[in-house]
C-alpha cells in the first residue's frame, strides 16, 4: 500500500510558514491524517499511519473516529480507513466557492492547439498539487484530479510559485531536509532568481528532452499554468505569451467588475 502524501505532510515537516506561538497540534495532526487519507491509494490501516505520521497509535485511533464521526473518514470491514463522503463534500463546495475550475477549463482547452501537455496546479508545502493534467488530445473531464503531488522543484508550476516566496518563507518551508533537483538552498535560490528574472519558469525533463513551461495565475500568485513537451527556443515567446493570456483568463475578477 502506498500513502503518497506522508513524506510531503509529516508533523512539523516542510511548513508552509512560520509556525504560530500557540499552534493547535491536535488541529494539526488530524488535518495531516485526513491529507494521508486523501493521498493513499486505497483504504490504510490506522497502524500503517501511526508509523508513516510518526504519531502514537492510541492518538491516531483517536483522530481517525473522530473523522470518522464527522464523515470526513469511513471505516471498512476490515477496519481500515478512507475518505468518507463529508471529503467530498468539503472539496466540491471548495471548487464551487473559488470558480477556479470554472474559469480554467476554457482558457486551458484553447492552449491544446499547441500540441502540448496542458496543466494547472496550487503549491503545497514542498509539492505541487495538480488540479489539471492533460495530455494531448485528452478530454477536459478525465484532466481534473488525474496527477498526484510531484516535488515543486522538479516543476515548471512548481518553480514558478516559489519563485513568489522570499527567502525566509523557503528556507522556513524545506528547513534543512533535501531539495528534490537541488544541491541545497543557494542553488535553489540562484535559479529561483531567474525565473523572477524572466518571468516565467522553464524547467527541463529528463531523461525526455522535453521542458516544462509555466507562468503564475493571480495577484498575488495562487496558482500557475504550464505547457509541457519538445519545446523550441523559438517557439518560447509565443508560448509565454500564450500562457500569460491564459493565467489572465483565468484570474479572479477584481472585486470592481464583480460589483457591476
Amino acid at each position: 500500500m502506498s500513502i503518497g502524501g506522508l513524506a510531503g505532510i509529516q508533523i512539523g515537516a516542510n511548513i508552509a510558514s512560520v509556525l504560530p506561538a500557540q499552534p493547535n497540534q491536535s488541529l494539526i495532526d488530524g488535518l495531516s491524517l485526513l491529507q494521508s487519507l486523501a493521498t493513499a491509494e486505497g483504504a490504510v490501516g490506522s497502524r500503517e499511519l501511526a508509523r508513516a505520521s510518526g504519531m502514537e497509535p492510541t492518538r491516531v485511533n483517536r483522530l481517525l473516529k473522530t473523522l470518522a464521526y464527522l464523515g470526513l473518514a469511513e471505516q471498512t470491514p476490515d477496519r481500515r480507513y478512507r475518505p468518507g463522503a463529508g471529503m467530498h463534500v468539503l472539496s466540491a463546495q471548495a471548487l464551487h466557492a473559488s470558480g477556479l475550475i470554472r474559469r480554467a477549463i476554457a482558457p486551458l482547452e484553447s492552449l491544446h492547439r499547441f500540441g502540448h501537455l496542458v496543466a494547472l496546479g496550487v503549491l503545497w508545502r514542498t509539492h505541487t498539487c495538480y488540479l489539471y493534467h492533460a495530455t494531448p488530445g485528452m478530454n477536459a473531464a478525465l484532466a481534473i484530479g488525474r496527477a498526484g503531488l510531484y516535488p515543486a522543484t522538479q516543476s515548471g508550476i512548481g518553480m514558478a510559485l516559489l519563485a513568489q516566496l522570499d527567502e525566509p518563507a523557503l528556507r522556513a518551508r524545506y528547513g534543512d531536509g533535501p531539495i528534490a533537483g537541488f544541491s541545497g538552498m543557494d542553488d535553489l535560490l540562484g535559479e529561483l532568481e531567474r525565473v523572477r528574472a524572466q518571468g516565467f519558469a522553464c524547467v527541463p525533463i529528463t531523461p525526455t528532452k522535453s521542458h516544462t513551461l509555466a507562468v503564475v495565475v493571480g495577484t498575488p500568485a495562487y496558482a500557475a499554468v504550464a505547457l509541457s513537451g519538445q519545446i523550441k527556443r523559438r517557439d518560447l515567446p509565443a508560448l509565454v505569451a500564450a500562457l500569460r493570456d491564459a493565467a489572465g483568463r483565468i484570474a479572479e475578477p477584481s472585486a470592481s467588475s464583480e460589483e457591476r
